[in-house]
C-alpha cells in the first residue's frame, strides 16, 4: 500500500498556492504536512481527494487515482462540516451511508466510537448545543465511521482543550495500531514531532524541508544544551560561550556549537562543585528548524 504525489502545483489566479509538491507514504503511520496559514497544505490534500483538480501533477494511491469507488478514505477539514441542526446520532448514520454503509451498521459503528470519545450522551442532542471540542469530536467520528484505510486529518487539534487533546492522541495511537495511513495537516510542531516519522514542510506553496524526522533533525546535530541545578549558572554559561534560547521556571537551554562544548562546560561546572540536576544534549526541536528554514525563505 502507498501513497505517491507527484508534482502537485495549482494556481489561483496569478498566486501559485501549491508548487510541485512530491511526497510518499509507503508505509501506515502518521505523516505531517506542515507549514503555517497559508502554506498550501489544504489545497494540496484537496488536490489529493480530488476534491479541487490539480493544474499539473498527480495522487495515486496503489498507482490508481483516488476516489470514492478506488479506495476508502477519511477527511476532517479544517472548517469541520457537521450540521448544527440535525441530531448528532441521525446524522452520524446518514454520513456512514452516504459511505455506502447499511444504517443498522453505521448506528452500531458511530456508537462505538462516540463511547470511545466520551460523546454518547449527547447522540440525540442536535450539534449546536455542544461544545467546540464535542462537535470537533463528532465531526472525527464522521470522518471515521467507515472505517477507511488513508485518512487525513487537518489541524486536527485546532481549538481543543488539553483533556479533548488527550483524548485525540489515544485515538491517533489506536489508528496506527491498527495500521491505518493518516496524513496529519497542522502548524503546531511539538504535536507533528510527537507522531509524525516523515513529513513534508510547507511554505509559500513550495517544499522547504521533507524527508524523515529523525534524519533531518539528526543532520543538524546536537545544538542545544538544557540544564538544571540548583544554583544560577548564567554566569559560567556566558563564560562558556553558550548562548542562552529560553529560560524556563525550573531549567534552562542553551544554544551550542556541539558536544565537544557542552562536555567542557560540564567539566567547568563540576570543578566549580556544581552538579547539574539535569543536564540534556540534544538536536534541535522541529520548531526551531522550521523557524530556521522559514526565515531563509523569508
Amino acid at each position: 500500500m502507498s501513497l505517491k504525489v507527484d508534482s502537485l502545483t495549482k494556481a489561483f489566479g496569478e498566486k501559485t498556492a501549491v508548487d510541485h509538491i512530491s511526497f510518499t507514504m509507503d508505509a501506515p503511520g502518521v505523516f505531517g504536512l506542515i507549514g503555517t496559514n497559508g502554506a498550501g497544505k489544504t489545497t494540496t490534500i484537496r488536490m489529493i481527494l480530488g476534491i479541487m483538480s490539480a493544474d499539473s501533477g498527480s495522487a495515486a494511491w496503489n498507482g490508481k487515482p483516488i476516489s470514492r469507488e478506488t479506495l476508502a478514505f477519511g477527511y476532517m477539514p479544517e472548517e469541520r462540516g457537521i450540521y448544527m441542526k440535525n441530531k448528532v446520532l441521525e446524522q452520524l448514520v446518514y454520513f456512514g451511508m452516504l459511505r455506502g454503509m447499511n444504517g443498522t451498521d453505521a448506528k452500531k459503528r458511530a456508537l462505538r466510537l462516540m463511547e470511545r470519545l466520551g460523546v454518547t450522551e449527547y447522540k440525540d442532542m442536535p450539534a449546536e448545543k455542544l461544545s467546540k471540542g464535542n462537535q470537533q469530536k463528532i465531526q472525527l467520528i464522521s470522518t471515521l465511521i467507515h472505517d477507511p484505510e488513508l485518512i487525513f486529518l487537518d489541524e486536527p487539534f485546532s481549538g481543543l482543550d488539553p483533556v479533548n487533546a488527550e483524548v485525540l492522541r489515544g485515538l491517533i495511537e489506536e489508528l496506527v495500531d491498527e495500521k491505518k495511513y493518516v496524513v496529519m495537516s497542522s502548524h503546531q510542531m511539538a504535536t507533528v514531532e510527537e507522531y509524525c516519522e516523515n513529513l513534508v514542510i510547507l511554505n509559500h506553496g513550495k517544499t522547504i524541508v521533507s524527508g524523515n524526522l529523525r534524519q533531518i533533525k539528526s543532520g543538524y546535530g546536537h545544538t542545544n544544551l538544557v540544564i538544571r541545578a540548583k544554583e544560577d549558572v548564567t554566569k559560567q554559561a556566558q563564560e562558556a560561550g553558550l548562548s542562552l534560547m529560553e529560560k524556563r521556571a525550573d531549567e534552562s537551554e542553551y544554544k551550542i556549537t556541539g558536544d565537544d562544548m557542552a562536555n567542557s562546560f560540564l567539566s567547568s561546572l563540576l570543578t566549580a562543585g556544581i552538579y547539574p540536576l539535569k543536564y540534556e544534549i540534544k538536536e534541535p526541536s522541529l520548531h526551531e528548524i522550521f523557524i530556521e528554514k522559514v526565515g531563509e525563505q523569508e
